[in-house]
C-alpha cells in the first residue's frame, strides 16, 4: 500500500504533539513524501481560526486531524467549556473546508471518552450510544463524538470518504509529562521520579485504585492510524486499542518496580476514579485493516521511564 501515500498532498494537524511525531514518522516509513506533510503549529496556523484552516485544506488529498484540546482528570475538571468548545471548532471546520476543497480522505481521531460511563466490557462500537460518558472527561468525549456524527452524515450526503479512529489512552516516549494536563502514565512516572528525587518516603495518587484502564504504546497507535488511512473507507467508527486492562493500583505497583521505587503509595479517595473500567473490543481494526499492536506493555513502559529520564 505504499503506493497510496506516495506524492499525496498529507495535512497533519497535531503533527508536531506526541502521537503525531509518531504518525509523521509512518507516514514516510510508508512512502509518503517529508516536503509533501504539512504541520500546522499553533502560532502561525491556529486551528481555532477559520481563515488559517481553509488555506491548510487547499490543495490537499488526506487530511489526518490529530489536533486536539487534551488532558487528565484535573485537566478536564477545571476545563469544561474549554474542552467541548476548542475541539468542536477545530473539528467542524476542518471537516467542513476540507470537504469544499475536494479533500479525498479524511481521518478523526476520536478517543475511547466517547463510550458511555457503563459500557460493557471490552467496549464494542455498537455500544457507543448506549449511555452517557464518564461525567470528568464528557464534554471532551462529546466533542469528538460529534465528529462521528459529522463524518457519517458528510458521507451520506457529501459522499465524502471520511473515517473515525477510537484510540483507547496512549503512552510512550514523547508524552507530555506536564503535571497540569498528563494522564495517569506520564504523571505517576514524573511523581515516582520526584519523590525519589527528593527523597520522600511516599506518593499520594488520585482515587481509589479500582479503576481499570487499557493502554495501546504510541508507536503501535501511529501503525494503526496509517494502516487505516490506507485501507479504511467506511464511516463506522473503529477501536484501536491493545486488547488488555490493568487496575491503577497494578499499574502504579508496576511502574513503582520498574522504577525501583519502594515507598508507599497513598490513595487519596477524595479524587475522582474517572471511568470505572476501560477495555476495548479490537477485533474490528484486524478484520478491517490488519491492525493489532504489538508492543509488550513492560517493555514499552521501560521505554517510556527511559526517555523520560533522559529528557
Amino acid at each position: 500500500m505504499a503506493a497510496y501515500l506516495k506524492n499525496k498532498n498529507i495535512l497533519l494537524t497535531g503533527g508536531a504533539g506526541f502521537l503525531g511525531q509518531w504518525v509523521f514518522k509512518e507516514l514516510v516509513k510508508k512512502g509518503a513524501s517529508k516536503n509533501k506533510i504539512t504541520i500546522p503549529r499553533s502560532k502561525a496556523n491556529n486551528l481555532l481560526k477559520l481563515n488559517n484552516i481553509k488555506k491548510l485544506v487547499k490543495n490537499q488529498d488526506i487530511v489526518i486531524h490529530l489536533a486536539g484540546t487534551v488532558g487528565g482528570i484535573g485537566y478536564n475538571q477545571k476545563n469544561p467549556a474549554r474542552m467541548v468548545y476548542e475541539n468542536l471548532e477545530m473539528g467542524i471546520h476542518l471537516i467542513e473546508e476540507a470537504r469544499k476543497a475536494g479533500v479525498s480522505k479524511f481521518v478523526a481521531l476520536g478517543t475511547v471518552c466517547c463510550y458511555p460511563k457503563f459500557a460493557p466490557v471490552p467496549f464494542k462500537e455498537a455500544d457507543l450510544w448506549n449511555g452517557y460518558p464518564e461525567e470528568t472527561n464528557a464534554p471532551y468525549g462529546l466533542a469528538k463524538k460529534m465528529l462521528l456524527v459529522m463524518s457519517q452524515a458528510y458521507r451520506k450526503q457529501y459522499s465524502f470518504n471520511s473515517i473515525f479512529l477510537l484510540p483507547v489512552n496512549l503512552y510512550g516516549p514523547g508524552d507530555n509529562f506536564d503535571p497540569r494536563s498528563s494522564h495517569v502514565i506520564p504523571a505517576l512516572i514524573r511523581k515516582i521520579h520526584e519523590a525519589q528525587q527528593k527523597g520522600d518516603k511516599s506518593v499520594t495518587v488520585w482515587g481509589t485504585g479500582k479503576a481499570t484502564r487499557e493502554f495501546l504504546y504510541v508507536a503501535d497507535a501511529a501503525r494503526g492510524i496509517i494502516l487505516a488511512t490506507e485501507k479504511y473507507n467506511q464511516s463506522e467508527p473503529v477501536n484501536l486499542g491493545a486488547g488488555f486492562e490493568i487496575s491503577i493500583k497494578d499499574l502504579v505497583q508496576k511502574i513503582s518496580q520498574l522504577m525501583d521505587f519502594k515507598g508507599k503509595i497513598i490513595w487519596d479517595k477524595t479524587k475522582p476514579d474517572g471511568q470505572p473500567r476501560r477495555c476495548l473490543d479490537v477485533s474490528k481494526a484486524k478484520k478491517y485493516f490488519c491492525f493489532t499492536a504489538k508492543t509488550n506493555f513492560d517493555a514499552g513502559l521501560k521505554k517510556t521511564i527511559k526517555w523520560y529520564l533522559k529528557s
